[in-house]
């Protein structure tokens, strides 16, 4: 990758977002694009930097790139907009490296990288774990899948925003790490939602009993900074019910492919989809709490 390094960012949600808040605050010329265009435009304006560009398409975003990270939220809209256009790649740089940040699923991690090889544009599969807080705080995690040499070739842009860079093996080793992350955490906020639940029913305040999990052997990362989350329902949303929802179902269907049982994930999957069909859908994660503590 040249020294002086072009990145494109596909989808500017809040990680996308401040995925490029770090690296225009470092210099480097970064184009976004988005399928909601008015979102670019704001992160744009708010930003002011002459290091900041809106492209008005996918195309234009990634022509002059040396890097482009996708960051959707769902694999078949990463592989509908790397794939359903035949010119998307036209005249783009040689050595341009498409990297997927998002969670998008092994199934689709796997198709892309075979899709994009065919027409010789290197690929790598590497979500992430932590929050806009934790980029912010450059101490993201970055489970790397595909080449190791394309993943070298892209950690100094990583290394901006993330406090390690792991590589797994294979296009898919990525997304099935996050997947098995993403398994443990979703479960843990759903054993912190029924935890609260179970001492408020027993006259406990919310706060006290979060007070005693945060100094207990349970006091994961997790548990710190999702307090907020957990006790003010005014609190921003980090990460909706309804994509923890799609999370689940990836974990599940991985687990079926791999013949590997997953009851626990099974009764957890359960209870987001129950907060989702009660109107819970668009609020954090943590809300499973109040969800419960309603039923």
């Amino acid at each position: 990758m040249s020294g002086s390094q072009k990145v494109a960012i596909l989808g500017v949600g809040k990680m996308g977002a401040a995925m490029t808040r770090e690296l225009v605050a470092t210099g480097i010329d970064v184009t976004i694009w988005n399928r909601n265009q008015s979102v670019a435009r704001q992160l744009a304006q708010s930003l002011n930097s002459e290091h900041l560009k809106v492209a008005d398409t996918p195309h234009e975003a990634i022509r002059k790139a040396d890097l482009a990270i996708c960051t959707f939220t769902d694999g078949r809209v990463m592989d509908e907009i790397l794939t359903s256009d035949p010119t998307l790649f036209a005249g783009v740089h040689s050595d341009l490296i498409i990297a997927d940040m998002g969670t998008s699923g092994v199934i689709s991690a796997k198709t892309v990288a075979i899709k994009l090889k065919a027409q010789s544009i290197r690929f790598i599969d590497c979500p992430v774990s932590g929050s806009v807080a934790t980029i912010a705080a450059h101490q993201l995690l970055v489970m790397a899948s595909g080449d190791e040499a394309d993943v070298d070739e892209a950690r100094p842009v990583f290394d901006v925003f993330a406090k390690k860079v792991l590589f797994l093996g294979a296009a898919g080793a990525g997304q099935a790490m996050k997947l098995a992350v993403n398994l443990v955490v979703h479960t843990l906020n759903a054993a912190l939602s029924e935890g609260l639940a179970l001492a408020n029913s027993s006259g406990i305040s919310l706060d006290d009993a979060y007070n005693v999990f945060e100094e207990s052997v349970i006091a994961a990362p997790f548990v710190k900074y999702k307090r907020a989350a957990f006790l003010d329902p005014a609190a921003p949303v980090a990460m909706r019910i309804d994509t923890v929802g799609k999370d689940m179902r990836l974990i599940l269907e991985l687990g079926q492919i791999q013949s590997v049982p997953l009851s626990a994930a099974q009764a957890v999957a359960r209870l987001y989809t129950q907060a989702q069909a009660a109107g819970f859908e668009s609020q954090d994660m943590a809300s499973l709490s109040r969800f419960l503590q309603k039923s």
